[in-house]
């Protein structure tokens, strides 16, 4: 199961959802793989992995010159392991444009380790481009993390137009998993009039987990550890675990 962590915004909460709910679903014993395709690398340091100090990265992989495997890295949770990304992967993009179904780049790459993990997650960069088409393309599902703003529908509007197109023109068989409530904060009705809103327009497709304002969730990937290595008993953490369940409840 390929699942993409998408939204073409910034500052939602993506690499968070992306690097907790893969370490989440790893406690429960899944062989999983955390593919860091966002040329930012903040998924790769929220593991503790320096980029300056990779060889190979996903970029290698991108353009051909690795085999995905050759560089994947271990984390500290046994089920869990890590392709890593690099600034370099900024350059992917337009050494692609000349390849012949460039959007297929990640899907291709992808088939060597597809049954060797349970579940692969893909932190996408904040915009939809080749990247983030490559990351949609070689989906079977995804999961739109949504922060709890003013401007958060209008942002959905364009992300759900474009999975459309990808649906109609590169994979059909993409999914919406679900969408992701985050920085969610009790303490203002802004909050609860956007989930309201969203649950009301969208219903079923809405996961019923919310991702709280979380200390604990912005400190962790400075100590270069997910939330739940960090601090378990946190509610960031504890909201990431109650999401991997809602998961793995839906993927049967």
């Amino acid at each position: 199961m390929v699942i993409s962590i998408a939204n073409q915004k910034g500052g939602v909460g993506k690499t968070t959802t992306a690097v907790n709910v893969a370490a989440s679903i790893a406690v429960s014993e899944r062989k999983t793989l955390l593919i860091d395709l966002d040329p930012q690398c903040n998924a790769t340091t929220g593991f503790g992995i320096s980029y300056n100090n990779l060889d190979e990265h996903i970029y290698h992989v991108l353009i051909g010159n690795k085999g995905i495997k050759e560089i994947i890295r271990k984390t500290e949770i046994p089920f869990l392991d890590i392709a890593p990304s690099h600034p370099d992967l900024i350059g992917a993009e337009i050494e692609l444009l000349d390849v012949e179904e460039r959007e297929y780049a990640l899907k291709t790459r992808l088939q060597e380790v597809r049954d060797t993990y349970k579940f692969i997650f893909i932190d996408c960069p904040p915009s939809l481009g080749l990247l983030t088409l490559n990351a949609l393309a070689a989906s079977d599902s995804v999961i739109i993390p949504l922060q709890c703003e003013y401007f958060a529908l209008e942002g959905l509007a364009l992300l759900l137009r474009t999975i459309n197109v990808i649906q109609r023109r590169l994979n059909p068989g993409l999914k919406i998993l679900g969408i992701l409530l985050t920085m969610f904060d009790r303490r203002n009705n802004l909050s609860f009039r956007v989930w309201e809103e969203v649950n009301k327009c969208f219903d079923d497709s809405v996961f019923k987990t919310v991702i709280p304002r979380n200390v604990k969730l912005s400190e962790s990937p400075s100590y270069g550890k997910p939330a739940l290595l960090y601090d378990i008993s946190s509610k960031g953490a504890e909201s990431y675990l109650q999401l991997a369940s809602e998961i793995l409840e839906k993927r049967g």
